[in-house]
């Protein structure tokens, strides 16, 4: 037996994965990953994937980098963790002064958690809680946009609105007003602005009709990643933002996977340049070393839960592993990487060549639409390019692509029937060639039945 089958088969015997229908392992094998370098994930007998999805969104300067290396490693031999509850350590404080300078302005305030579910659980929690605190109490519910993901504990799923991972648990959830969605694929012959006004008269009659009892709007600015990477024009944020001020209620912004730089700005509502009142952050925050997020917020909502201890209205939320000194020693060091390098102008060139590497496909008589926001890119295949017909989800055309494409050293990780590109900022010219053309042979394979 390989060392890869051995890793196999004792996986199999113990380990449950994520997303994954296990019983598709029985005959699509996983891959033992050895070791990491860069853009590349090399296996146990030397086979190299080129990791084009950043390992589900979350690295951002490749595997194995020296410099988060060396900082991780200094900070192991210091303190690799202390509750902070009653302490605090260097590596938070300087971290969430950091954000503080980074994010939108009017956020000053930095609640942290383990990872992105858990930081919308937060922003959920922390927005209910702040109008109880402020007397308002039948501010009880959430605006959410159709085909939205926030993440898959019960609160984000909640205001969430993708049915593969929402449906079966519907009856343990709250219940959120769903607004549609102003996703520019379903435009007609709009631009995308025009698109998303339109859109917007939704959200407006919702906030007029409700907003007495909505605590917050929760959007996913400029791309809804998890719901097939449809992506819309900043207008609507600049719009939504006046009508949550309009309207007395808060605006949370999921950028957990677009922030750092995947939107083309280092956060993806300075495009439409407005602040919302929490900031939820998570994935790219460590550069994909260790599990970290955090909910930033502003004054006034902090100054809502500051009081003397017997008037009970502190926000005691809390994780075991909040504000883990080695993930903010991670973050801090991803940090200096974006203030040390040209990161966002040269991810404006990577993304030029990412468009023009698959510029052959919007031709291509099932590919519905190439669309793009930054470092971000999708391509979506289509049963039927003039009547907008999709493929059955049964048929697993996206799952033809991975195949195609880790026999041919690239990782790619469909959603549906939507491939897409969101590699990691190290990622070189020639290997944006690669990954395109592996992914073009794909798509033609897939949809050549």
């Amino acid at each position: 037996m390989s060392i890869n089958d051995d890793y196999k088969a004792r996986d199999l015997a113990h380990v449950w994965h994520p997303c994954t229908q296990m019983k598709d392992h029985e005959w699509l094998p996983m891959i033992p990953i050895k070791s990491g370098k860069g853009v590349w994930l090399e296996d146990f007998e030397g086979k190299r994937y080129l990791d084009a999805i950043s390992s589900w969104w979350v690295n951002l300067f490749g595997h194995a980098n020296p410099y988060i290396n060396e900082k991780l490693t200094a900070q192991l031999a210091q303190l690799e963790h202390v509750m902070l509850a009653g302490f605090t350590h260097a590596p938070v404080i300087e971290l969430s002064e950091r954000l503080v300078q980074l994010t939108p302005e009017k956020l000053t305030r930095c609640f942290y958690a383990d990872n992105g579910s858990s930081a919308i659980e937060v922003a959920l929690k922390m927005s209910f809680h702040y109008w109880h605190n402020r007397g308002q109490k039948a501010k009880t519910r959430f605006v959410t946009l159709s085909n939205s993901y926030h993440g898959e504990t019960l609160g984000a799923l909640a205001v969430g609105d993708v049915a593969l991972y929402k449906e079966t648990y519907k009856p343990l959830l709250m219940q959120a007003i769903t607004v549609p969605s102003p996703d520019c694929f379903l435009r007609d012959p709009d631009t995308w602005a025009e698109h998303c006004a339109t859109m917007f008269e939704h959200m407006q009659k919702t906030l007029e009709q409700h907003a007495d009892e909505i605590c917050a709007v929760l959007v996913e600015p400029l791309v809804q990643c998890a719901g097939n990477m449809r992506m819309y024009d900043p207008m609507y944020l600049q719009l939504l933002r006046e009508a949550c001020d309009e309207f007395d209620v808060h605006l949370i912004a999921d950028e957990i996977a677009v922030g750092f730089g995947r939107s083309g700005t280092l956060f993806a509502c300075e495009q439409a340049g407005i602040s919302p009142d929490i900031l939820c952050l998570s994935k790219g925050l460590t550069g994909g070393y260790l599990p970290l997020s955090v909910a930033v917020t502003s004054e006034d909502i902090y100054q809502a839960f500051y009081a003397d201890y017997h008037q009970q209205t502190a926000f005691l939320h809390s994780h075991s592993y909040t504000g883990n000194a080695l993930a903010c020693t991670a973050a801090l060091a991803t940090l200096d990487l974006f203030s040390r390098d040209e990161v966002l102008a040269r991810n404006r060139s990577l993304a030029k060549s990412m468009a023009v590497a698959v510029s052959t496909l919007s031709d291509h008589p099932h590919v519905a639409e190439i669309r793009q926001t930054g470092m971000i890119l999708a391509i979506e295949m289509i049963k039927n390019k003039q009547t907008h017909e999709a493929y059955s989800w049964q048929d697993r055309r996206g799952l033809k692509v991975y195949q195609h494409a880790l026999a041919n050293g690239v990782l790619l990780r469909p959603l549906g029937n939507v491939v897409y590109f969101m590699p990691p900022y190290v990622i070189s010219e020639d290997e944006i060639t690669l990954m395109a053309d592996v992914a073009i042979e794909g798509i033609h394979l897939a949809t050549a039945e």
